[in-house]
């Protein structure tokens, strides 16, 4: 793992008052658990992976307080697995976890799509769309040239930013946890294969200018397109290579 200053033991240990106290807590707690969910989208922890409260504490130079919090919230999130009297492991998935979050994702971008193709837009939601549209474009770009670290950050921030702009948090919410958990899935199994050029999903864009068309069905063709190709990809990756004759 590789430390990443996060932050520093003072604001854990109550300084001012008790209200200042709890919100740089909770600021590290987050902190804390994005860059930890970072360390494992970059593959640099491992599925099966185990590590203490103590040592995640001792590398970001915190207390252990924000850090089991930030354990517990990545445990939910389906990211870590508590290990009894041991610590945390980062969570392994199988291919039919990522077939599953594959189905849950369709149902709730369907829903996405209905939402913004069949409301009346207002100028903020056009401006939204085409800041939607810069990001597919990067991800797009990353995608073509196999480079896995930056499409994960574009791919994110594009469907977080798409689903914000159906206006439903909830919703928007549990798409970026079905994406980072499918994204936890895949990045061990994408990153032992090299050269990724050209194999990644780029058709982001396409979407974007479906969806700005109005057009649910090219919407829904582009988006079963992309759920094939993801299973498709994985699933022989999963296989690992054919046996040698």
């Amino acid at each position: 793992m590789s430390g990443t200053g996060t932050g520093s033991s003072d604001g854990t240990r109550g300084h001012g008052t008790g209200t200042n106290a709890a919100v740089t807590r909770s600021t590290l707690r987050q902190q804390i658990a994005d860059a930890l969910r970072d360390e494992v989208l970059a593959g640099r922890l491992q599925p099966g992976q185990e590590f203490t409260v103590k040592e995640i504490a001792e590398q970001y130079g915190v207390s252990a307080t924000p850090v089991r919090e930030a354990l517990v919230d990545l445990s939910a999130q389906g990211l870590l697995d508590a290990v009894q009297h041991r610590g945390f492991q980062v969570h392994e998935y199988s291919f039919a976890d990522f077939r599953g979050m594959v189905e849950a994702r369709a149902l709730v971008t369907d829903a996405l799509f209905r939402g913004l193709t069949g409301a009346a837009w207002s100028a903020e939601v056009e401006e939204a769309l085409c800041g939607v549209r810069r990001r597919g474009e990067e991800a797009g770009r990353a995608a073509l040239a196999g480079d896995l670290n930056v499409l994960i950050g574009y791919d994110l921030r594009f469907w977080r930013e798409l689903g914000a702009i159906f206006g439903n948090p909830y919703l928007t919410d549990f798409l970026h946890r079905l994406r980072v958990q499918s994204w936890s899935c895949a990045v061990p199994l994408l990153r032992r294969e090299g050269d990724l050029a050209g194999r990644l999903w780029a058709e982001h864009t396409d979407l974007v200018d479906a969806l700005a068309g109005r057009d649910q069905t090219a919407s829904r063709a582009l988006f079963a397109a992309y759920n094939a190709h993801a299973l498709d990809l994985i699933e022989s990756l999963a296989a690992g290579p054919p046996p040698s004759s």
